[in-house]
């Protein structure tokens, strides 16, 4: 320990080191980040200006759309700026940032998609009393509730993640700074730090999922003792479908990149993983939500079509 230099940066290895291909990678993700920031800040902003859409599910959904643009600004601007550079570079600092919100956004993505998941509970089980269940403060409790719990879950990593000594190589197996390539180049202690990962983190994955599911088999129970005609099951089943194609995109990657054990892993596998339940599901949302809800397409066309009228006059 007394011959140890303090590490003041670290190398990320990126996606690839296929240099002839970081030219296609940087179009194909720039394309990505641009439709994922666009398609998710369109829907805050018509879910903020039309007031048929004031409701708690589209309420939530702006919640969505904000964890959305921030999940994939805090991974794919710096994975840009690899495949134009040699040698991607970040600082210690910059890293214990980049780990600390990129589970800080993630927890707060399934803890959410949990809370989506009782509001349409709520909605189906229980339609004559969802106003008043589904209040103004009570969805503010739910919206404030994961992204509090997601600060605190990310701050406990990084926080421990910043303490840890490190010698050796400093190349991150991996596009961004998450905590498992990371710890492979610790060389102090991290069993604690693995402990949490496996611990803490797992429940906050699968709390969500449980909780999800659990809200899911209760619809469609009610559904098929209370509802008797074929077409009032469908179209109440047809407001969760959404929810439910978003949900098995984030946690089916999300299940296998962090529920075995941390150690042995595949760096390769860890980032297709991450990729899909952070940069593609982010993409996929706004499609989601806007191809597959005539509430929404309905939504946009109005605002659209007072867009174009102020742009006229």
């Amino acid at each position: 320990m007394d011959n140890q230099t303090e590490v003041t940066d670290f190398i990320l290895m990126g996606l690839t080191d296929r240099l002839e291909i970081h030219t296609f990678l940087f179009v194909l993700f720039l394309i990505l980040y641009v439709v994922t920031v666009l398609g998710n800040a369109t829907i805050v902003c018509v879910v903020v200006t039309e007031s048929q859409l004031h409701t708690p599910m589209y309420f939530f959904l702006s919640n969505l759309s904000c964890l959305d643009i921030c999940y994939s600004t805090v991974i794919l601007p710096k994975m840009l700026t690899g495949f134009l550079l040699a040698h991607q570079r970040i600082s210690f600092a910059g890293c214990i940032a980049q780990l600390h919100f990129f589970h800080f956004l993630g927890s707060s993505e399934a803890l959410l998609l949990a809370a989506m998941a009782y509001d349409r509970y709520v909605a189906i089980c229980n339609p004559l009393r969802y106003p008043v269940i589904m209040c103004r403060n009570t969805c503010l409790l739910l919206a404030a509730v994961p992204w509090t719990l997601g600060f605190f879950h990310a701050l406990m990593h990084s926080v421990l993640s910043s303490q840890l000594h490190f010698c050796g190589s400093k190349v991150i197996e991996h596009f961004f700074c998450d905590i498992k390539p990371l710890l492979r180049l610790a060389c102090s202690s991290i069993l604690l730090n693995l402990s949490l990962l496996n611990i803490v983190t797992g429940l906050i994955v699968m709390l969500p999922f449980c909780l999800t599911i659990l809200s899911y088999l209760y619809i469609i129970s009610f559904l098929l003792l209370k509802v008797q005609s074929h077409s009032g099951r469908w179209k109440a089943f047809s407001t969760c479908s959404s929810h439910l194609t978003v949900v098995g995109l984030l946690y089916v990657p999300v299940l296998f990149n962090y529920l075995p054990p941390s150690s042995g892993d595949s760096p390769q596998r860890d980032m297709i993983a991450t990729l899909m339940y952070s940069v593609v599901t982010s993409f996929l949302n706004p499609l989601i939500y806007t191809l597959r809800n005539q509430e929404m397409k309905a939504a946009m066309k109005r605002s659209l079509g007072r867009l174009l009228h102020y742009l006229r006059m």
